[in-house]
């Protein structure tokens, strides 16, 4: 099966319904395990991206929330929240079919705090520097439930099963 173009013509298939030129393609053991366009437009939830909504469907369909073992096809170089969750999932490979300097003639997505272009400037702030306003309103009953989470895992502080290096 060709993982890439099943990716474009998720994608190009949302374009069609009025859904926003992304798609994402999760693969397993050579079998497609999960998939989704991105559904942004048809829901209005901002977090509704195509790697997000794969990453959700393949999880559970694997009962776990790590993808160690697949390679995840996406139409274009993750954005930063769906980049995270990437990093986050740990999956083997992440294949991505365009870059935004190759569709920004054709989409752009810039948003009140969030630009491409400076977001990872904008990131590397402080977060009393960032132009998204933030207050900081430390709680020690907020750090204790950590502390009970740690006492209810045996003491350790990382999720078990959590892939590391």
């Amino acid at each position: 099966m060709d993982f890439v173009q099943r990716t474009i013509d998720l994608a190009r298939r949302n374009v069609a319904e009025g859904g926003r030129p992304f798609a994402t393609v999760v693969v397993k053991d050579g079998e497609v395990l999960a998939e989704s366009a991105n559904k942004v437009a048809q829901t209005g939830d901002p977090t509704a991206h195509a790697e997000i909504l794969a990453i959700r469907e393949a999880c559970t369909r694997l009962g776990t929330e790590h993808l160690t073992g697949t390679t995840i096809y996406v139409l274009a170089h993750p954005c930063p929240m769906c980049l995270g969750s990437l990093y986050y999932c740990s999956p083997d490979e992440v294949v991505f079919l365009t870059t935004r300097e190759a569709y920004a003639p054709h989409y752009v997505d810039d948003r009140k705090y969030f630009e491409l272009a400076t977001f990872y400037e904008e990131f590397a702030k402080p977060w009393d520097e960032r132009r998204l306003p933030m207050r900081y309103e430390p709680r020690e009953e907020a750090v204790a439930v950590y502390r009970s989470w740690q006492q209810a895992n045996g003491g350790r502080r990382s999720v078990a099963g959590a892939p590391v290096q």
